[in-house]
C-alpha cells in the first residue's frame, strides 16, 4: 500500500516538473518585432499605391537638330548632262541638266571634285554637331541634275549649294552667295529667310578663312534655286581662276577653316532664327 502511495506521488511530482518547465519556455518565447511589423506595413502601402498610381507620362524627348542639305555643284565631264531641263516650275527656258564648272588655275582641280571635297567635309562636322544631313551627291560619277538636286534638298529645312567662282580675269577673289531675288517668278517668298541663311554663312565663312567677303547677289537664272521649296543659298568659296584663292582652297589645312566657317555660319542661323 505504502509503494503504490509513493509510486503514485513521483508520477504526480513529474507531470507537475513537466507541466513547469512547459510553462517557463511559453514565458520566454520571443515577442513579434514591433519594427518588422511597420516595415511589413509600409512595403505593403507602397506596393498597393504602385498598383493602383496612374501611369506617369514618359519624358518628352530632345528636339532634334534641323536637317541640311548639301549639294555640291557640278559634274564630272565623264558624265553627259548635256540634255535640258526646265529652268523653274512650268517654265519655257530650259537649261542644260549640269555642268563641270570652273578649273584651279593654280592647282589644276576641277570644281565639281574641290565641291565635294569640302562637301563631305562639312557633312562629317555637322553630323559630329548634331544636325542631320541630305547630300545630293556622293561621289563625281552619279548623274544628278540640277532640278533633282533641288527636289532632293526639299526633304530637308535649308539648303546649301557649294560652289566656287570663275573669272576671265586672274584678279577677281573672295567669296560671296547666290539666293533669288524678291521678284524671283518661283521662289520670291523665301528671299528674306534665303538671305538671313546667306548673311550667317558668308559672314562666318569669312571671318573664318580671311577670304574677302563679296556679298550677296540675287540670281533668279539657277535651275537648282528655282526648284526649291526651303531657303536656299549658293556659297561661291571663292575664285578657283585667281591663284591665292585656288591655292588656299585646294591646301588641306585651309579646308578645315573653310569647313569650320560654314558650319558655324549654319548654328548662327538656327541659333537667330529657330527652327518652328
Amino acid at each position: 500500500m505504502n509503494r503504490m502511495f509513493k509510486g503514485r506521488r513521483q508520477i504526480w511530482y513529474l507531470i507537475w516538473i513537466l507541466s513547469l518547465t512547459v510553462m517557463c519556455g511559453c514565458s520566454h518565447e520571443k515577442k513579434p518585432d514591433g519594427n518588422h511589423e511597420k516595415t511589413n506595413a509600409k512595403e505593403n502601402v507602397e506596393k498597393r499605391v504602385e498598383n493602383t498610381a496612374p501611369d506617369q507620362p514618359e519624358s518628352k524627348p530632345v528636339d532634334e537638330k534641323p536637317m541640311i542639305a548639301i549639294d555640291p555643284g557640278h559634274q564630272s565631264e565623264q558624265i553627259d548632262m548635256s540634255a535640258l531641263e526646265e529652268n523653274g516650275p512650268g517654265s519655257t527656258v530650259m537649261k542644260r541638266k549640269a555642268t563641270q564648272g570652273t578649273r584651279g588655275i593654280y592647282s589644276g582641280k576641277t570644281e565639281y571634285q574641290l565641291n565635294l571635297e569640302i562637301s563631305l567635309r562639312l557633312k562629317t562636322e555637322l553630323e559630329r554637331r548634331g544636325f542631320q544631313i541630305v547630300l545630293t551627291r556622293k561621289d563625281n560619277n552619279t548623274a544628278i541634275s540640277n532640278k533633282e538636286r533641288a527636289v532632293l534638298s526639299n526633304q530637308a529645312d535649308v539648303a546649301i549649294r557649294i560652289h566656287a567662282n570663275g573669272s576671265e580675269t586672274q584678279t577677281a577673289q573672295g567669296a560671296l552667295c547666290l539666293i533669288m531675288s524678291q521678284e524671283n517668278p518661283y521662289v520670291g517668298d523665301l528671299y528674306e529667310q534665303s538671305y538671313q541663311l546667306a548673311d550667317e554663312i558668308l559672314a562666318s565663312y569669312c571671318q573664318k578663312t580671311g577670304l574677302q567677303n563679296r556679298g550677296i547677289t540675287p540670281n533668279d537664272t539657277m535651275t537648282g534655286i528655282n526648284w526649291s521649296e526651303i531657303p536656299v543659298t549658293i556659297l561661291e568659296m571663292g575664285f578657283m581662276t585667281n591663284p591665292q584663292d585656288d591655292q588656299k582652297m585646294t591646301d588641306v589645312k585651309f579646308q578645315e577653316s573653310m569647313v569650320q566657317g560654314i558650319a558655324d555660319g549654319i548654328e548662327n542661323y538656327f541659333t537667330k532664327y529657330p527652327k518652328t
